[in-house]
């Protein structure tokens, strides 16, 4: 069943040191949807990393009419622009340009083939869920953030274990000694929080992933946590050094010893579309090496 087709496309990329050929993708693009006659334009951040000769959309302006972005980059890109697009409610479709690419579908020798048939209304949509979080004392918040994937609490300049206290709906969880603390959505169980031994959830999961970082128990395990959970990471006194937190591994902030960490669900989600042939489980099989049937 064909889905509603697109009035308007918003190109996003992010200049890149490697630049893996980002440059030459949006032009077969811009070539591409100017033979379909689609509107396109450039988002600001296109603009202050790329020369191309094509009007910028106003973020205020999208959502305005039946508008879609097209992400060319990894999916470090695609994470930039899901806090944007969360904002304006416009759903984001990703050609790869980085390595692994579990966000970004369609490969760049793809774009007429996969592309055309999402412009004609054969995709799929998913919505995933954003975390937001948020620097407190319990009465002032020194700075906040989104995250697609995952919010990731760090030792900063601290060279010894760093210790936090972490409650979840306001009960007392545990008190840890680590390198660090990842809670992840199902979005992001296959980046950071993976490769710290979390384990992958279905991106249609109503929950979070907790994952202790190089803890100094043996105890101390991943923990999946209900969606609409709240979790307070409370920073103890004893550390001697700010610590560091970071959403998407995007903006690093300092945090004090003594100030909170609060993290839940945020209300606006990510309008995810795949190409009519995507599947998850061969993302994961494709991405990860899985072996295939005998």
């Amino acid at each position: 069943m064909k889905k509603p087709t697109f009035k308007r496309v918003i190109l996003y990329a992010r200049q890149h040191r490697a630049n893996l050929g980002v440059s030459e993708t949006l032009q077969r693009l811009m070539d591409y949807l100017q033979s379909k006659q689609i509107d396109t334009y450039q988002d600001i951040d296109t603009e202050a990393s790329f020369d191309l000769k094509l009007a910028t959309l106003p973020r205020e302006a999208m959502g305005k009419k039946q508008d879609l972005i097209i992400v060319v980059g990894g999916d470090g890109s695609l994470l930039s622009a899901a806090r944007m697009a969360i904002k304006v409610n416009v759903p984001v479709i990703g050609i790869n340009r980085g390595r692994l690419g579990f966000l970004t579908d369609i490969s760049p020798q793809d774009i007429e083939s996969q592309l055309g048939e999402v412009l004609a209304g054969s995709y799929s949509q998913e919505q995933r869920f954003l975390l937001q979080m948020r620097v407190h004392d319990g009465e002032t918040t020194y700075y906040q953030c989104d995250a697609l994937n995952d919010v990731v609490l760090s030792r900063g300049r601290e060279t010894h274990l760093i210790e936090f206290d972490v409650c979840i709906d306001q009960q007392f969880v545990s008190h840890y000694r680590s390198d660090g603390l990842i809670l992840a959505t199902p979005t992001g169980s296959t980046a950071y929080a993976l490769s710290a031994g979390g384990p992958i959830m279905h991106p249609q999961l109503n929950a979070m992933v907790m994952v202790p970082m190089f803890s100094h128990s043996l105890n101390s395990r991943p923990l999946v946590i209900d969606g609409q959970s709240l979790i307070d990471v409370k920073i103890s006194a004893s550390n001697e050094h700010d610590l560091q937190v970071s959403c998407d591994g995007h903006e690093s902030r300092l945090v004090k010893p003594g100030q909170i960490i609060t993290i839940e669900k945020n209300a606006q989600r990510l309008r995810l579309l795949h190409p009519g042939e995507y599947h998850y489980y061969d993302t994961l099989r494709i991405k990860l090496g899985w072996g295939s049937k005998p």
